[in-house]
């Protein structure tokens, strides 16, 4: 079997739970730490007994991985060091929230080798962050950034939201060309989605909130503009980055490269195997210890899919796809083409400004 050259982590604590959030996390649980990390670890010793793990990009998300106490990553990171070798110029990202990142754990961060954060701001305004139920301010994502940059980070990105409840496009725009002007390198923009079992779920079929499709647009459509007049080249849907600064994690995702994950809910697809872990970090841990199998779900993936989902991931990147690659899917092509959505690049196709909007519509076609 080839090398795994990308890894991801898994932390599922948070100080509290989004309500817009879907993804597995546990609240008030500091008391599950060092047993997790302790299971993580054990779980990365026997990976690395069943595969050559040779890491170009690491990951940690979450979760909110920075909600980890120091002295808990020193741990972490030591038996990591212990279990793992980067290769040369691997990229080693670490999401954080704004509100428990200081300047030792900033330093601690760095020394561990950790070459890039992805910084949870989400929106510069007090009043949205108050209806995402974040727990940090402006003024404190603010001071984040600075004590990142003071800690010596040269690669930074800027997580933010649009389409937040009671958002305006003014609003948005100085958002952006608030981002702007702290200089990151890096700024990835999601338009709020309401995903079942969320609490904006229920106020959304309740009628609490509605969805203003023309307003998702517009918003997009300012991002671009505004990003790409600010230096950011758009290399996909919603993921800006100056020159030289694009995720190499997440290209290796689009690309269709293979992974292992980490931790409780994390995914893994190696081949043409996909499987996800327990979302349960307490059994996740005793399943660990007693070596059994901590795995939930498991689906065999057929080339065809696997390609399919591929090409899905890769269409939504400004390289596009090659034109020999979509041959299966020739008539759909013709018909984004004829509809706008889709041009030749070379020998390739990508989306065009108006298929961007589009662009979950058109991955369908491929899965």
């Amino acid at each position: 079997m080839p090398p795994l050259h990308h890894l991801y982590f898994h932390i599922p604590f948070c100080p509290k739970l989004c309500p817009y959030c879907s993804f597995y996390v546990e609240t008030g649980a500091k008391h599950k730490n060092l047993a997790f990390i302790d299971a993580l670890l054990t779980e990365v010793e026997r990976a690395s007994e069943h595969y050559d793990i040779k890491p170009e990009t690491v990951y940690f998300g979450g979760g909110t991985p920075s909600a980890l106490l120091v002295d808990q990553l020193d741990y972490l990171f030591e038996g990591l060091n212990k279990r793992l070798k980067l290769e040369p110029g691997a990229e080693f990202t670490f999401e954080a929230n704004p509100a428990t990142v200081r300047i030792e754990k900033a330093r601690l961060l760095k020394a561990a080798g950790v070459n890039r954060i992805s910084l949870g701001v989400q929106s510069w305004h007090d009043r949205l962050l108050k209806t995402l139920g974040r727990v940090h301010s402006a003024e404190q994502a603010e001071k984040t950034y600075g004590i990142l940059r003071e800690a010596g980070f040269e690669n930074i990105n800027i997580d933010l939201m649009f389409s937040v409840p009671g958002q305006i496009a003014d609003g948005w725009q100085q958002t952006l060309e608030k981002t702007i002007s702290l200089a990151p390198q890096h700024v990835s923009t999601y338009c709020l989605t309401y995903e079942e079992d969320t609490e904006y779920f229920r106020k959304l079929t309740g009628g609490e909130f509605r969805q203003d499709i023309e307003l998702d647009a517009t918003l997009f459509e300012t991002t671009m503009d505004v990003l790409s007049a600010g230096g950011f080249g758009q290399y996909e849907i919603s993921n800006y980055a100056r020159p030289g600064f694009e995720s190499r994690h997440n290209q290796a995702y689009w690309a269709g490269a293979d992974y292992l994950g980490f931790g409780p809910s994390a995914f893994s697809t190696v081949g043409g195997r996909r499987w996800e872990t327990i979302r349960n970090t307490e059994e996740y841990v005793r399943r660990v210890q007693a070596g059994e199998d901590t795995v939930s779900f498991l689906e065999e993936l057929s080339p065809e899919k696997r390609e399919g989902e591929t090409i899905a991931f890769a269409m939504r990147t400004s390289d596009g796809v090659p034109l020999s690659r979509l041959a299966p899917w020739k008539k759909e092509m013709e018909e984004f083409q004829e509809a706008g959505l889709l041009e030749p690049n070379g020998d390739t196709l990508r989306l065009t400004r108006r298929g961007k909007l589009l662009a979950d519509e058109i991955a369908v076609a491929f899965v």
